[in-house]
């Protein structure tokens, strides 16, 4: 299978579409469109400032537009119950070894638009970027309506907000996983093996203590570390190319003069310093997206077969399923468990609405479980135990007018 090449980048399009995706104009067009491609295009280029969301929508609209040229159909022919089918192909894409595979460049024949079957949570998000784009193509014209605004149970379906942020990792496995981290390699080390282990110590350091997103951290410069009013802190531009300064603790710090030791350079980055934080094992290069994310998630299977070596099959679960955006969540979690006051979060997750950052307060499920806990079954914990202390065991039939034996419960009467 190819890619959509003619979303490879904002603007772009394809000189020939695939067969069945539409190159027919229909009436009405606001926009300069000739294909379904060139309008999807077009739609992508409205986020051409925000690269990260850019590539978050394009493997979305493309995984549709794939999805539809095998249907034989057009976006404009999309109607309601083609959504249900859709959802359906996200949580099963069949056949597997037409849609399924490991990364592979864009261009090569073996690329794959999908690493596996959708979760619940990663389809309800592809619909919500898909009703945007239904959205904008009928306001532009392309499509006479949006099927998603048929949708009965769409406030269940794509509302993707949750009561509280689950996927994180609680702070004694962090804690463990960040010790078995810091272990250096065995001596005698290579200079590679200590590299690439400064390497995971700033990549994981970052993201716990700064929040960062994965694109952040691989679009890092030395340079965006920088003292001000006797603190030093870390310039970022965020999704939708806003710019915020974000305080650098005394642990970043540390971790960053360790990293720049490796690099050997002095341990205090400079304001014109513009090269790549992270680095590719010759030193200057930087390191991409993909690359950063598969760094991530194989440090994370390490750790989880060590974990499950010392006997601990559920956290060793845990890290397995641990994605690179946990460790965002795992670092506002614990903030937010440190005290850090709601403000505060919101301004290190760059939030524009506190509600998004209270999603991270879990106090009062604690506190809430905490009081739960006041109600049990008693301190006995055998049945027997707790009728010699009532006296009453012998005394009274468990169910009335029945035997106390327990074959004779009137579950097993029909009841």
């Amino acid at each position: 299978m190819l890619a959509l090449e003619s979303l490879a980048r904002a603007g772009e399009v394809l000189s020939e579409a695939p067969e069945g995706v539409s190159t027919s104009v229909p009436r009405g067009v606001h926009i300069g469109a000739e294909s379904d491609i060139e309008a999807v295009g077009l739609w992508l280029s409205e986020y051409r400032a925000s690269p990260q969301t850019w590539r978050a929508y394009r493997r979305e609209a493309e995984r549709l537009l794939l999805w539809l040229d095998r249907q034989g159909l057009r976006l404009g022919q999309v109607r309601r119950e083609h959504l249900d089918a859709f959802e359906a192909f996200l949580g099963d894409p069949n056949p597997r070894e037409a849609w399924i595979g490991p990364p592979r460049p864009r261009r090569s024949p073996q690329w794959r638009p999908f690493r596996g079957p959708l979760s619940p949570a990663s389809r309800r998000q592809s619909l919500v970027i898909l009703q945007g784009l239904f959205a904008w193509l009928a306001e532009a014209g392309w499509v006479a309506h949006n099927p998603f605004r048929l949708m009965r149970d769409k406030r269940r379906r794509l509302d993707n907000r949750q009561a509280g942020i689950e996927r994180y990792l609680e702070r004694p496995l962090w804690e463990w996983f960040w010790a078995w981290l810091n272990r250096p390699p065995a001596e005698p080390a290579t200079p590679r093996q200590r590299f690439e282990w400064q390497r995971r110590r700033l990549v994981f350091g970052f993201a716990y203590l700064l929040a960062p997103r994965i694109a952040e951290i691989s679009a890092a410069r030395m340079g965006d570390f920088r003292r001000r009013e006797g603190g030093w802190w870390w310039e970022v531009v965020g999704k939708g190319s806003k710019r915020a300064l974000i305080p650098v603790p005394p642990d970043m710090l540390a971790l960053l003069g360790d990293w720049r030791e490796e690099l050997g350079l002095p341990p205090e980055p400079l304001p014109e310093e513009g090269e790549p934080l992270l680095r590719s094992l010759d030193g200057r290069r930087g390191l991409g997206d993909n690359r950063l994310y598969r760094l991530i998630r194989e440090s994370f299977a390490a750790g989880a077969e060590a974990l499950a070596a010392q006997g601990d099959a559920l956290g060793a679960r845990q890290l397995r399923r641990a994605t690179p955006h946990w460790l965002r969540h795992t670092a506002l979690t614990h903030q937010a468990q440190a005290g850090v006051e709601l403000r505060y979060l919101a301004a290190t997750a760059r939030h524009a609405r506190l509600d998004t950052t209270a999603r991270y307060l879990h106090a009062e499920a604690e506190e809430w479980h905490r009081q739960q806990a006041r109600h049990g079954l008693g301190s006995a914990t055998e049945p027997q135990d707790r009728a010699d202390e009532a006296g009453e065991w012998e005394a009274q039939p468990a169910y009335p007018n029945q035997a106390t034996e327990p074959q004779d419960r009137p579950d097993e009467a029909g009841e």
